[in-house]
């Protein structure tokens, strides 16, 4: 403890010096921390300790000139040579000079405290900014599932339109085929039609032998009339057929312009999913390159039946030319050959609708050719689509590949996180224990129960708190027949004070057992002031718990939370009970009849080993792996611990509670290992015989719990004025707290105080003798390790 206060702190810079070293410092070690009113009220509301003896006349302290200097600036930062030189600062005054060094550590304390708010500053950021990169990476990993199903879907909607598009180009090949044949059948017909033609021509010249003949031979020249209107009737016959296969011709016409509509709507759904038909583009154009061919070769047999159309023309013109010379003939024949004249003329008009046919015929090739433009023109604008789609394609693909970069970035950015968070923890663990350390391993908090019913009347208040700013939270005023006695301790409680507010005092300090430090918590008072309240509460409600249930719900939160971190706990709990110098396991079976079952007649004997950690043999341990687990121990220990009636209170507690939580840990990427001891202690009230009234076995009970505290406060004595021998085997309960109180733990008393007049004399023992405690120094703590732990130390 020497070696630690044999410096004074260097003098605090000014706000300009300050603001050149941060700019020289590397950007990513600045953090600024609140503003400076805060720094002042959280370095005013936690100061440290100075001499705890009963004052009386004591002068206001100077307001220290780290905290002017504060007040001044607008924000205080630290870089990492800044801390590392903040902790190794050492005393530099005199060895005995203890006002220099009470000074010194005051402001060392203040610039302690504004270094871990600095530091608890930058885990909030950091934490923050790990949150924030976890919600972007999983953002970008829901974008990235919800594009690949997108396209997954519009892949199986691209093949199944290729399907369906595949079985409409066959059908319309087949359509094709069909008509193709269909025009060939027209071309065959126009073949026996110029057969027909052909032999009507001979038959024209038979009449012109038969005309040469007519005078001679009349009789011939009625047969050949009668054979010619013969061959008339054939051809009307023929002519009537002729008819109803163009009807057929048009409604099959009328078939293909219905199917080639379909084709336009099915093309027109084809180009709404455009931007999906691009990896099936090259198939697409080599059949439609394919049915272009087909197409071309259609255009070319259509241009060569027109052609023969043509050649048909000219050979009807040639038949009309002969026919009318026919008729300039037949006008110089006789009547007989009036019939024939007037069959010539009906197959004059029989030619002219062929003509009109094969008229129809170029008009639909016409249109037909027209269409298939149209369809070409749409096929290019489809083409260009899909290009466009393709440069969309690569913008996304483009797009989705910066998203993976961004992701990696991110991930690369967590894992410096978490690194910063590693280091933060270790640096706030070290600046933690720093602090602890210099406000002295034993100590004080006291706290003031509220007035009961029960309580004497009063004319003036017994208890009451310093408002000057040295004294505010630290001082209480106990006022006994007129005379005031005024008491400092670390922290001062008043009536109003709630259990949450209590507990945030010693959290840090719960803290400590979870990094590998030994920590005691111990009640002490008379009878009634509020102990048991304080350290158990009533857990059944959450804003009345006391401080075992809250610190065992902050461990067990804390090592959940330093999961992420690489940390596995592995927890052990007991509970014992010290009742008339017999220690009782309040852990071990019952039987039907409330005696104890595993531990009746039992001799628990109290061992300490060379490291410093203390046994009870036979204690019943059990391991527990949440808050659920212990809060059943506790409701077991409560209802077996030994309560009775006096006249002081209706249920004391005459047994001292011991509550030890032993805490395993192991990093394993750090390959850390410690081992902390949370000792959570509730002592039965000091009682004046006269004033219990206990007869008896209460009487026995009070004489015992006498004892105990006597000899507790001879162990204080001894260790305040630093005797050799040190009775701590006095009694059970100072040789199990031996480890606390003279080893190298972490040790915190809570004095209660009773505000009833007729208790002032208990109330200025107590107070007394936490003065004496909080005087003490003993051992500095020194953090547990462990061997290296097996795969059973987590919990499940």
């Amino acid at each position: 403890m020497a070696s630690r206060n044999q410096n004074k702190p260097p003098a605090p810079r000014s706000p300009v010096k300050k603001n050149r070293v941060v700019d020289d410092a590397p950007v990513d070690k600045r953090r600024k921390v609140g503003a400076a009113d805060r720094i002042m009220s959280s370095t005013t509301s936690s100061r440290g300790r100075q001499a705890l003896a009963p004052v009386s006349n004591q002068k206001e302290v100077p307001v220290a000139p780290f905290e002017t200097e504060g007040s001044q600036s607008e924000v205080i930062e630290f870089t990492k040579e800044e801390v590392d030189a903040l902790l190794n600062e050492k005393f530099k005054g005199k060895k005995f000079d203890s006002k220099g060094k009470q000074d010194w550590m005051n402001e060392y304390m203040k610039k302690l405290k504004v270094c871990i708010k600095w530091f608890q500053k930058s885990l909030q950021d950091l934490a923050e900014e790990k949150n924030n990169l976890r919600v972007m990476l999983a953002s970008s990993e829901r974008k990235c599932v919800e594009t690949e199903a997108a396209m997954k879907s519009k892949e199986e909607e691209l093949n199944a339109t290729i399907s369906k598009l595949e079985t409409k180009v066959s059908s319309l090949k087949e359509s094709l085929a069909k008509e193709e044949s269909e025009k060939l059948d027209a071309l065959d017909s126009h073949k026996r039609e110029k057969e027909a033609r052909m032999a009507s021509e001979k038959t024209q010249d038979s009449l012109r032998e038969e005309l040469g003949r007519a005078e001679q031979n009349a009789l011939n020249a009625n047969e050949k009339v009668k054979t010619q209107e013969d061959m008339y009737k054939r051809l009307q016959e023929y002519n009537t057929s002729l008819q109803q296969y163009n009807t057929k011709l048009q409604n099959e016409l009328k078939a293909a312009t219905d199917a080639n509509k379909q084709v336009e709507k099915e093309k027109a759904a084809i180009l709404e999913n455009h931007s999906t038909l691009r990896g099936h583009y090259s198939m697409l154009q080599k059949e439609f390159t394919s049915a272009k061919d087909s197409r071309d070769d259609a255009v070319k047999q259509k241009e060569a039946a027109k052609k023969e159309v043509d050649i048909l023309r000219g050979e009807l013109q040639q038949v009309r030319e002969d026919r009318e010379r026919q008729l300039l003939l037949v006008q110089e024949l006789t009547s007989e050959l009036n019939k024939c004249k007037e069959y010539t003329g009906r197959t004059a008009t029989q030619v002219d609708s062929l003509v009109l046919k094969s008229t129809a015929l170029e008009e639909t090739c016409s249109s037909q050719r027209e269409e298939i433009s149209v369809l070409q023109h749409q096929l290019a604008t489809a083409t260009q689509k899909l290009k466009m789609a393709d440069m969309s394609s690569s913008e996304i693909r483009t797009e989705f590949e910066e998203q993976k970069r961004i992701v990696s970035d991110l991930q690369d950015r967590l894992r410096d996180a978490e690194t910063q968070l590693l280091e933060g923890e270790n640096v706030r663990m070290k600046l933690h224990n720093t602090i602890l350390e210099l406000k002295g391993n034993i100590r004080v908090f006291c706290r003031v129960r509220p007035s009961l019913p029960d309580d004497g009347p009063a004319a003036e208040p017994t208890v009451t708190f310093p408002t000057s700013v040295e004294l505010a939270g630290r001082g209480i005023d106990l006022y006994q027949s007129g005379q005031k006695h005024l008491f400092q301790f670390d922290k001062v409680f008043d009536h109003n004070a709630s259990q949450q507010e209590v507990f945030m005092e010693i959290s840090q300090l719960v803290q400590s057992a979870l990094d590998g430090y030994k920590v005691c918590i111990f009640a002490y008072g008379q009878t009634g002031s509020g102990k048991t309240y304080t350290m158990m509460g009533r857990p059944e409600a959450p804003q009345q718990k006391g401080l075992i249930p809250r610190s065992l719900e902050q461990v067990f939160q804390t090592s959940q939370a330093l999961a992420v971190q690489g940390w596995k706990y592995k927890m052990q709990a007991s509970m014992l009970e010290i009742y008339n110098e017999t220690i009782r396991d309040l852990l071990s079976p019952r039987t039907s009849n409330g005696a104890e079952g595993g531990g009746a007649g039992k001799q628990y004997a109290i061992r300490h080993d060379t490291d410093g950690n203390t046994y009870v043999s036979d204690l019943t341990i059990v391991d527990v792996c949440s808050i659920r687990e212990v809060s059943t121990l506790l409701q077991q220990a409560a209802h077996s611990r030994s309560v009775g009636k006096t006249d002081m209170n209706e249920h004391s507690s005459r047994s001292h509670l011991v509550f030890t939580l032993r805490i395993y840990g192991v990093n394993e990427s750090t390959e850390q290992q410690v081992q902390g001891v949370l000792n959570l202690i509730d002592l039965a009230g000091s009682e004046r015989l006269s004033r219990s009234g206990a007869t008896g076995e209460r009487l026995k009970e009070t004489q015992a719990i006498n004892k105990s505290l006597s000899s507790l406060s001879d162990v204080i004595f001894a260790l305040a004025k630093k005797e050799d021998h040190v009775p701590f085997r006095n009694s059970k309960l100072t040789y199990l707290l031996q480890p606390c109180l003279g080893g190298d733990s972490k040790t915190l008393m809570f004095v209660n105080v009773s505000p009833d007049p007729s208790s002032v004399g208990e109330s200025l023992c107590s107070l007394r003798f936490a003065a004496r405690v909080n005087s003490c120094e003993i051992g500095i703590p020194r953090r547990q390790t462990i061997k290296p732990l097996d795969s059973r130390l987590s919990c499940g």
